[in-house]
């Protein structure tokens, strides 16, 4: 198998993107951040002019592992262009991001690389997604634009999501400030009592305990449930 060589190497307008052309006549783009350790291999001479002029022809002989190099940052700048694209539309988490990628038909181990650096950039912040996902979920729940729900059930609807109970829980806590829980208590206790027959007296104590018990299990702390009981 002939041997690989770089003919050249231009800049792009982001200072990060390359543009290779390799001696097999195959031309594409690349981010350098991508680029595996092999590629920055001692052996292949020149390699400081090969990132840092702007326009540059070489006549650099690669190896196969440095080729797939190349080729592999180039992957990944094209799976970075897409999750942009979904970053621009609406606010992403890891595990949902990851999945339409490779939905789209990017690698695995190309989308790993790109998670990795949009959440080292910013971009992507599962906890900043639980948050603004909550709050609009509490939001529209104590607005009556959606179905009611409960701690329990918000906490549980972003795990199925695939996001770290070590992400939601503390997210949980910042959106459900004791106002806020009070009246999302209020609304679930109000769905609950609609489906009770017959609706449920405040003077029972065995039907207290009872809607106690269950708002305690959804995940309602003893503070709200208490101050719910002492307005009823």
């Amino acid at each position: 198998m002939d041997s690989i060589a770089i003919v050249s190497v231009k800049s792009e307008a982001n200072e990060d993107i390359r543009r290779i052309e390799l001696s097999d006549s195959s031309v594409f783009s690349f981010n350098v951040h991508y680029l595996p350790p092999v590629c920055y291999d001692e052996n292949i001479q020149g390699i400081e002019s090969l990132f840092g002029a702007s326009a540059i022809s070489h006549n650099i002989v690669i190896s196969s592992a440095q080729e797939e190099g190349f080729r592999f940052a180039s992957a990944c700048l094209r799976a970075e262009k897409n999750a942009l694209q979904l970053i621009a539309r609406a606010e992403q988490y890891c595990f949902g991001l990851r999945l339409k990628l490779e939905k789209k038909g990017h690698k695995p181990s190309c989308v790993r690389a790109v998670i990795d650096r949009l959440c080292s950039l910013g971009l992507l912040d599962d906890s900043r997604y639980a948050k603004l996902w909550l709050e609009s979920r509490i939001c529209r729940a104590v607005g009556g634009l959606q179905s009611v729900s409960s701690p329990w059930r918000l906490l549980t609807a972003l795990a199925s999501r695939g996001i770290d109970r070590d992400v939601i829980e503390p997210a949980l806590r910042q959106a459900l400030d004791e106002e806020t829980e009070l009246q999302l208590l209020k609304c679930f206790a109000e769905k609950l009592q609609k489906k009770q027959k017959p609706a449920l007296s405040f003077k029972d104590p065995a039907a207290c305990r009872l809607m106690r018990s269950r708002l305690k299990s959804e995940g309602f702390s003893s503070f709200s449930i208490n101050s719910f009981f002492e307005e009823n």
